[in-house]
């Protein structure tokens, strides 16, 4: 009996002695397609937090993009996601393709501005986005914020949802078809310079469809989340002068029952090593913590509310959940 508890004594010290494994978070960013910005950006946001983040393990996630990954961080099938801002309100509040359902989500960071840049090939002859009808188009890919921004785009301008036909397909699709001819329209929400349009234009002249400044009225009047903006000439090859279009800021999501100390740590490696975002894609220059009250449009997690306010940074009554 006394060398049993001999032998109790030294397992009980052992295991004093061996600390614990550490626990590891294992975090998955919804982005969207190879073609466009999100899925670098989000890659380079796995990096920083897989790598600064102390017990985290990040990943970024091909999806469909932003309406799929508000169902996705509701859900916590990814709990990250990064989405249009006009779509992260309607799943907040339960508008449009959600269906009257309000999603669990909350904003993290304001991550960049969007842009409509609508597309076609020169020798198209088309130069009016209201020329699509009749014709073969691709919105972006279901469950995308582009689609999401470019049917809200459409009823506005009173171009009914069946008067083209609409392959939905994705940023890299939607080039190839271009250059492939089949399609005679395609359209991105995206940040400008993506990889996707700039490969199209090395090999094909292509135009970005321009909005009047009477559709920017009736888009504006009918989507209070976007802003008049203009594609700055030298972008793409070929497309030299600024290109009147519509703009929509992308804002980081995260499912709303996240521990407001694991958003905190994420928010605040995301911000101190911005610099190496910034080498992925020249967009991440917006993603700063003055943008983040300035533009979002849902209310902000406890976490990132913590870290803003030890920043000095007042947070108003409205990003407040």
């Amino acid at each position: 009996m006394k060398r049993l508890a001999i032998i109790l004594a030294v397992c009980a010290a052992l295991a004093l002695a061996v600390p614990a494994a550490a626990k590891t978070t294992f975090i998955s960013i919804g982005t969207g397609g190879t073609g466009g910005i999100y899925y670098p950006y989000g890659g380079g946001v796995a990096e920083i937090w897989s790598k600064y983040v102390p017990g985290v393990k990040a990943v970024a996630e091909v999806t469909g993009a932003s309406v799929e990954n508000v169902k996705l961080a509701h859900k916590g099938e990814t709990v990250i996601g990064e989405v249009m801002g006009d779509v992260a309100l309607a799943g907040y509040k339960g508008l449009s393709k959600f269906k009257g359902k309000k999603h669990n989500i909350l904003a993290m960071a304001i991550m960049y501005p969007n842009l409509l840049q609508v597309v076609t090939l020169k020798k198209s002859g088309i130069t009016n986005i209201e020329q699509i009808k009749g014709k073969r188009i691709s919105s972006g890919s279901p469950g995308s914020g582009t689609n999401f921004m470019a049917e809200a785009v459409f009823k506005a301008l009173g171009i009914p949802l069946d008067s083209y036909k609409d392959s939905r397909l994705s940023f890299t699709e939607t080039a190839n078809a271009l250059r492939d001819g089949t399609i005679d329209v395609g359209i991105w929400s995206v940040g400008p310079g993506t990889s996707s349009i700039l490969d199209l234009a090395t090999t094909h002249d292509i135009r970005i469809i321009g909005f009047t400044p009477e559709q920017i009225k009736k888009i504006l009047a009918a989507n209070k989340t976007y802003s008049a903006v203009e594609l700055a000439g030298g972008v793409y090859r070929g497309v030299d002068k600024p290109v009147p279009t519509i703009g929509v800021w992308n804002v980081m999501i995260c499912q709303k029952s996240l521990p407001t100390d694991l958003v905190y740590n994420l928010v605040k490696a995301l911000y101190a090593h911005r610099d190496y975002l910034m080498k992925i894609h020249p967009s991440a220059a917006y993603t700063t913590p003055e943008n983040a009250v300035k533009y979002s449009p849902i209310p902000l997690h406890p976490g990132t509310i913590k870290y803003l306010e030890e920043k000095g940074i007042k947070v108003p009554d409205r990003l407040r959940p």
